[in-house]
Formats: C-alpha cells, sequence, structure tokens
C-alpha cells in the first residue's frame, strides 16, 4: 500500500478523479462514433438517369453497404468506365447528404457526348426510412436513387 503524506493526498484525489473522468469521456466518445445505425447492413441501389440534352437515359443496379451509418456503394472497376460509387453518411433521422462519382461508360449517355472514361460527379439529397429510401441527383441532369435494404 501506497502511503501519502497529508499534504500530498488532495493533489493524488484530483489526479486520480481527473484521469478517470478523462477516461470515461473517451470511452463515451469511442462508443458514439462507432455505434450501429438503424440503416447498417446491405442496401439494393438501383440508379437511374433520364434522357437529357442529347444523351440516352441509362439505369443501373449494384450494392451499397452502410457501416455505422456511411453508405459506400460502387459498381464497375475502379478506373475504368464504366465505373460509379456513392458515398456518405446517412444522419439518425434518414437525411442523407451523398456524392456520387464515376467515369463515362458510354459517350451516347453523357451529356454533351463526353467520352468514355471522363471522370464526372455530382451530390445526391436521398431520405431512408426503415428498408427503403429515395434520392434525387442535385444539379445536372435528373437522375433518381432507390435503396432498398436486403
Amino acid at each position: 500500500m501506497i502511503r501519502l503524506g497529508s499534504s500530498l493526498r488532495p493533489r493524488f484525489v484530483a489526479v486520480v478523479r481527473c484521469s478517470t473522468a478523462a477516461v470515461s469521456a473517451f470511452v463515451m466518445m469511442a462508443h458514439a462514433a462507432s455505434a450501429k445505425s438503424p440503416f447498417d447492413g446491405t442496401w439494393d441501389t438501383i440508379l437511374s438517369c433520364e434522357n437529357a440534352a442529347g444523351a440516352l437515359g441509362y439505369s443501373y443496379k449494384f450494392s451499397s453497404v452502410v457501416k455505422d451509418g456511411v453508405l459506400q456503394g460502387q459498381r464497375g472497376s475502379k478506373g475504368k468506365p464504366g465505373f460509379f460509387q456513392i458515398d456518405g453518411a446517412i444522419a439518425a433521422d434518414g437525411t442523407a447528404k451523398l456524392y456520387a462519382e464515376g467515369l463515362v461508360g458510354a459517350s451516347e449517355a453523357a451529356v454533351g457526348g463526353r467520352p468514355a472514361g471522363t471522370n464526372y460527379g455530382y451530390h445526391i439529397d436521398a431520405m431512408f426510412k426503415d428498408d427503403s429510401g429515395t434520392g434525387k441527383r442535385v444539379e445536372g441532369r435528373p437522375c433518381s436513387v432507390e435503396f432498398k435494404k436486403r
């Protein structure tokens, strides 16, 4: 047992209390950062874009995964024409600000006839509820996204 002089005892108690509070705060922050979200899981995702400005419309289906409230999905091979990915956080109330980016797959489906392999990106405002969600492209041609939890 460690014996502290009467002059050191209050300082030691204060240090122990501060250390305990700091450890408790760290544990609570770590738990909150890795907290499960009700939206966690695998989602079937369908992106559909209408004909626009001479570009053909298109639609494709791929899987997205939500882990700790963050959605990530992709289609195709990174760095190759036709690659597409979508990412973003889903808030506890189901609102999501997502970002989509990729590489043009076919110039016929790209506004302005941009060549295959050209980079593009845009924002999507989405809303998730229970086992489904919908979203709309914010800028550029009209596109919608549907999400269905597996």
